[in-house]
Parts: structure tokens; sequence; C-alpha cells
């Protein structure tokens, strides 16, 4: 090889890996350069999950340099949001960027006073046979609802298609905010910490059971009736307000928190890897409802791929699944004493949950793993409790009789890059998970 030539005139590129912060090394003459990797031009690769099927997930790679952003306030993230339509884009988030800097007061309507409401509609004034919906407005549920609803505008933000948003750094993220990823389609969400939202007005519904419950609002993340969306290497958490934080009033807790993402409305195609879901009650939703209008909407709809996710200290729904066809391998389950159910078995749901491992406290049983709502067959192959390996079916069907689940989805999932062994996933997925660790 002529020595000049290849030291004057040939660029190489080579990948290395530095802790999980890939670099490019640019190579001309004698000198060596490392850049980071621009996450904002990634892909979805070929074959990795739902959102792989058909056109793929590209999101905003093809972004001319006039729409890419990088941004640092919820104004700026929101301006360019709004920014180009559809046109390609790419949003880089810096730092840790507050919806609710200003706090609950900011959005409360005038005369509005949650001391009155409490009063007003205590279970001694009120009782439990009447919910509030026909409060008129200038009563205290309907000043609550105008209050709402200025909060619903102000940490609402809207993902226009072909739109990547990816964290910059191991700190990048959002607290009281809520991604609407409404009826579009290629999206991608990557390398964000995600604080849940705080739900400043939660309504009163004295009928919702025995001795009513307070009802709220906003997920971290919504994906609505969208198409080819990717997201990976988030971490979604309570963060500073964890529902043990939350006060009780009539015997309720004052539930402030709703999941930390929800898949509804006929979406479809959708990889969700790599995450982090930490510390949250009801987590994860796929399809709303049971209803008729719904099934019309959902039904053939509803693919979703979640692997190498890591769900910690949660109570239920990793995910609750109605109609989908959910593919989950490769996940890591760590429980506690909290624990209700990891997988919810919906209506005409087609779950397939294969090669994952869950780590259960004493005193938790895998029987409590997979929890039935409605009838409907599962494919639940190769998943390992505590190291050993463990038919969850079976041993659910044998401790509760009474709630007996069928086996096979009938699909074979195809959409998958390399499957891992499942007493290997707690350590690939604690250590790889979350935002901060893409490698």
């Amino acid at each position: 090889m002529n020595t000049q030539r290849w030291h004057g005139h040939v660029t190489a590129r080579v990948a290395a890996l530095i802790g999980c912060t890939a670099l490019v090394l640019t190579v001309t003459g004698t000198s060596a350069q490392a850049q980071p990797r621009d996450l904002g031009r990634q892909t979805l690769a070929a074959g990795d999950g739902w959102a792989s099927d058909g056109t793929g997930t590209t999101g905003g790679a093809a972004a001319d340099a006039a729409h890419v952003y990088t941004v640092t306030s919820w104004a700026e993230f929101k301006a360019a949001l709004a920014d180009g339509g559809t046109a390609p884009k790419i949003i880089k988030v810096k730092g840790t960027i507050d919806a609710n800097a200003e706090g609950c007061d900011s959005f409360a309507a005038d005369g509005y006073d949650f001391a009155a409401y409490l009063d007003k509609y205590s279970p001694e004034n009120w009782g439990y046979d009447t919910n509030l919906d026909a409060e008129p407005a200038d009563s205290p549920e309907g000043l609550r609802r105008t209050s709402a609803a200025n909060q619903d505008a102000a940490i609402k933000a809207f993902v226009p298609a072909n739109t990547t948003i990816v964290g910059i750094g191991e700190d990048a993220g959002f607290k009281g905010a809520s991604l609407q990823i409404k009826a579009v389609d290629n999206v991608i969400i990557r390398n964000l910490a995600f604080e849940s939202p705080l739900d400043c007005f939660p309504q009163w519904d004295p009928t919702d059971g025995d001795t009513g419950n307070w009802n709220s609002e906003y997920d971290s993340a919504v994906v609505y009736g969208a198409t080819h969306i990717w997201l990976d290497h988030n971490t979604f958490t309570d963060g500073d307000h964890p529902d043990s934080t939350l006060p009780t009033y009539y015997g309720r807790i004052f539930e402030q928190h709703d999941g930390e993402l929800d898949i509804v409305k006929g979406a479809d195609y959708v990889t969700a890897s790599w995450n982090v879901f930490a510390d949250h009650d009801k987590t994860i939703l796929i399809g709303n409802s049971d209803s008729a209008s719904t099934a019309a909407v959902d039904r053939g709809h509803l693919k979703v791929t979640f692997h190498h996710n890591l769900f910690t200290g949660l109570v239920e729904r990793a995910p609750r699944v109605r109609f989908g066809q959910v593919d989950s391998y490769n996940n890591h389950f760590v429980a506690d004493s909290t624990y209700s159910y990891s997988f919810g078995i919906g209506m005409e749901s087609q779950l397939v949950a294969e090669h994952n491992a869950f780590t259960l406290p004493d005193g938790i049983s895998a029987a409590k793993v997979l929890k039935k709502w409605k009838e409907a067959p599962l494919t639940a192959d190769d998943n390992y409790v505590n190291g050993t390996a463990t038919d969850l079916i079976a041993v659910h069907n044998a401790e509760i009789p009474a709630e007996t689940l069928q086996s096979g989805a009938g699909w074979t999932p195809t959409l998958r890059t390399k499957v891992d062994p499942p007493k290997a996933v707690p350590r690939i997925v604690d250590h790889g998970a979350g935002a901060g660790k893409i490698c």
C-alpha cells in the first residue's frame, strides 16, 4: 500500500465505544479527531419491532439545517414543534425542561378555591349517588374544569409527523409535560428522562366505586392514532412526586398521576426499546376501552413491540393490553411490595411474552405476573423468574383457577433483532436501559 496516499488522501471512519457514548474517529493524515455521533440522524433498524414494519421509522433524520433545533425551555420546544409543519425536523433537548415551572397556581381560574371544593363535594354534604358533570361553570367544580383546561393547554405539546426528539447528554428531559403523538406518522423519541406530569386539578367522582375516587389526566407520552413510532432509551418515573407523597381527601388518595405511556385509538407500528419505566402505578395502557366504538377503531391495530425495557417498582400495566398484537421479549421486570401484576390480558388481546426475566421479592408469587381481564389466549414461553425457567400460564392457572388463561396468541413475531437468553436479561437490561445510556 502507498503509505503517503493512505495518509494524505484516504479518510477512514472507525466507530469506537467509550462508555456508552459512541464516537466517530475521522483520520486524515496523522491526526484523529473524535466527534460524537448525531443521534438525531439515526433511524430504526430494519426488523426492530413493529415500528420497522412497512415504511419503517426514520423520524426527522432527513431534516435540513433550517429544521434542526436545540432547545432549553418549554417555549422554545413548543415553537420548534410548530415550525415547518411536517417537514422533517430534529429537536435536540438540552437540560431538563419544566412545563409547569410557574406552579399549579398559575393555571387556577379566578375564584377557584380548593377548600370550597372539598367542603361542597364532601360525602357528608354531597353523598355518593350523583357525579359532578351537571355542575355549572361558576360552581367549585366548574371553576376546577376551567383551571384544568388551562393546565391542559399549557403542558401538552403536539408532535408533528417526521420528527425526531432527542436528549443531548445524560441529563436531558421533561418535567410536568405531556407529549401528544396524535394522528401522525414517523416519530422518534430518544434519550429523554420524563418526570410524570402532576394533575393540579383532579376531579372527584363520588360514583366511581363504592366510596368515590379522584381521577386525573396527563400521561408523559400518548400515542393516539399515530403510526411508526420509536421510543428508545428513555426513562419514565414519578420523580420527586411518587404516589406515597400525595395527600388523602375523603378517605381516598388525591391521585395526581395518570399513565407513563398510553397507546390508543388505532395507533399502530410502535417499538419501545431500552426504556426504563419506574415507580408508578398505572403504567402503560394499550387500548383504552372495551366498548364497541373503541373496538371498531382498535381492532386490527395496536401492533406494539417492547424489548429490553426495565420495568421496576411498578404496581400494574406493564402493559395492560386490549385488541393489539403485542410482542414483549427480553424485558426485565423488578417488583416490590406494591406489585399487583405486569401483563394485563384484556379484550381480544394477542400478547406474546417471551424470553423475559422477572425478579420478584419473597412473598410475591409468579402467578401474579399475568392478570386476566377478558378471555384472550396468549403465548408466554421461555420466561425466567428469579433465575428459574417458569411457565407463567401454568403457575397462574394453578394458583388462580377462577381466572384460567388459555395458551396460544395465534401469531408468531418475526420483527425481532437479536434475542438474548432470558437468564442474561437482568444484567444486559439493567446496564443498558434508560436515558443517558445509548450505546
